[in-house]
């Protein structure tokens, strides 16, 4: 049964994303379901990594794009299953462990990108999806397959 989540839900599971600016590459959950997961990033003209990658020709660097990926697919819908397995719970954050992409087009600062992911399985916290990240136009930019499993948060 595919569980659709609420917008509280959905901006409940964005707070409990560990990455923060300016590692966070998430601005916008779009859906959330227990099979699925949609998102949106803008990367602005001002990231820190635009000016090194590179001077006067600027391209959001591929690791990048595979981290957003990831926060997407992986930890957002990671948290959520947890949640939904184990109930409204902080103590788990979803790390990304393995990735198998191929990129199609680069991303230029100021586009905005779309990442969905597709379940492939969770099993014992473990999380492997099948991602792809578009512009907003619609053009794909990467696929592939991701995987990350889920840790105990450190409380401090």
């Amino acid at each position: 049964m595919d569980k659709s989540a609420t917008l509280d839900i959905r901006n409940e599971v964005l707070s409990k994303i560990p990455q923060q600016k300016p590692f966070r590459f998430v601005d916008e959950i779009i859906e959330l379901s227990d099979s699925h997961a949609v998102g949106k990033y803008h990367f602005t003209e001002d990231e820190y990594f635009y000016k090194g990658h590179f001077p006067g020709n600027p391209v959001t660097p591929g690791v990048i794009l595979i981290e957003t990926m990831a926060q997407i697919g992986l930890v957002a819908l990671g948290i959520y299953l947890h949640m939904i397995e184990e109930g409204n719970n902080n103590d788990i954050i979803t790390l990304f462990a393995e990735s198998e992409v191929e990129f199609a087009l680069p991303v230029m600062p100021g586009s905005i990108v779309i990442v969905k992911s597709e379940k492939m399985f969770y099993r014992r916290k473990k999380l492997k999806a099948q991602v792809e990240m578009c512009l907003e136009s619609g053009e794909l930019v990467a696929r592939g397959v991701l995987s990350g499993v889920g840790v105990q948060q450190n409380v401090r």
